[in-house]
């Protein structure tokens, strides 16, 4: 592709404001270039339904059409899951804790290796960002305990109503996804529709994701990021929200 077939792109200074989707397309790359990190630019961007996403500088700030996403009522929680999360639910050694290593999690989501790749995104001053971001109450992170060694978890974004699912890890079989499935109770216990997982993988589709139009996706997320946001606690009772609608 030559120079002048690239798509428009913003090039942003700190502080600026996101582009028009509009006068912007995604085919070939991304929303916007540069701005900064900050947690007022991060809360601006996943209220446009915008997320950075790099591995070497500058920030590249991507908003995918289409954009996969989670219906939590349509959770696949397969037979080998759901015996998995009954045998984890009954036992007392195992818990499900939010916010209380968020630092940790993110670290292991930066470091864990997984399949098919290679380095990370989660670069130390990405980490930092989201680390104020959770300060600021908008980031929180699900937890795997067993015997009281963290196993597995995830992180997530929430603006109102709104989730964004961002990465997770697993030090043990199954423990990301066992955390997965704690955060799709929670939404279900506070009537939250839809988990945004951001780009198409064929794990997340196995598990009930799917596509749809950036537009439509836009138009969700208008209609929830400015209701009144949930308390992000969970309690072992909250496993009936997932396990008694399977």
């Amino acid at each position: 592709m030559t120079a002048s077939a690239l798509p428009p792109f913003a090039l942003l200074q700190p502080g600026e404001a996101f582009p028009a989707y509009a006068s912007v397309s995604e085919e070939f790359g991304p929303l916007a270039i540069g701005g900064d990190l900050s947690t007022r630019t991060l809360q601006a961007a996943y209220r446009q339904g915008i997320f950075p996403w790099y591995s070497t500088p500058p920030i590249l700030w991507w908003s995918p059409d289409p954009r996969m996403i989670l219906p939590v009522d349509a959770f696949r929680l397969h037979r080998s899951l759901r015996k998995t999360v009954a045998r984890f639910r009954l036992q007392a050694r195992c818990e499900i804790r939010i916010d209380t290593a968020f630092a940790q999690v993110l670290h292991h989501c930066a470091h864990v290796p997984r399949a098919g790749q290679d380095g990370t995104w989660i670069r130390p001053e990405m980490q930092a960002a989201y680390r104020r971001f959770h300060e600021a109450g908008h980031a929180h992170s699900v937890e795997t305990w067993v015997d009281g060694e963290l196993t597995g978890g995830l992180y997530f974004i929430h603006i109102g109503q709104a989730v964004f699912g961002e990465s997770m890890f697993a030090l043990r079989p199954d423990a990301s996804k066992i955390a997965l499935a704690a955060l799709v109770a929670l939404c279900r216990k506070h009537g939250i529709e839809w988990i945004d997982c951001q780009q198409n993988t064929a794990h997340l589709a196995s598990l009930g994701g799917r596509e749809i139009p950036r537009a439509q996706f836009l138009e969700r997320l208008q209609q929830t990021r400015d209701l009144p946001s949930p308390a992000w606690t969970f309690h072992p009772a909250d496993w009936q929200y997932l396990l008694d609608t399977q």
